[in-house]
């Protein structure tokens, strides 16, 4: 893979976890402790504040995944490893790494 098209999906990655981070600090007051307080809160309004919480746990498992993924990719950027399946070691297509720079597998191997 050329250099200037290993820096720009470099880049990318590097905006999307950038994004993702941002996202995860939004939703922050989402993943706190619900209050089981009865003269603030009424029943139902717990319950939905536990699946909203539920939901943004959730949310973050997910974001943490995708950093981890990214993570991965830059790291094999720096290593030159960059662009290659980790299952054959044969070149992932340039089309899926334009679609998921962070891709790990080839389309065959992915299937």
């Amino acid at each position: 893979m050329e250099r200037r098209r290993r820096e720009a999906l470099r880049q990318r990655l590097l905006a999307m976890k950038a994004e993702i981070e941002a996202l995860g600090a939004q939703n922050d007051t989402d993943r706190r402790t619900v209050e089981l307080d009865q003269q603030t809160v009424g029943r139902l309004s717990r319950m939905d504040a536990l699946q909203v919480q539920a939901m943004a746990q959730e949310t973050r498992r997910r974001r943490q995944r995708e950093l981890a993924r990214i993570a991965a990719a830059l790291a094999l950027i720096e290593e030159g490893e960059f662009g290659w399946c980790r299952k054959c070691g044969e070149a992932i297509s340039d089309a899926r790494l334009e679609i998921d720079p962070a891709a790990p597998l080839c389309v065959d191997c992915a299937r």
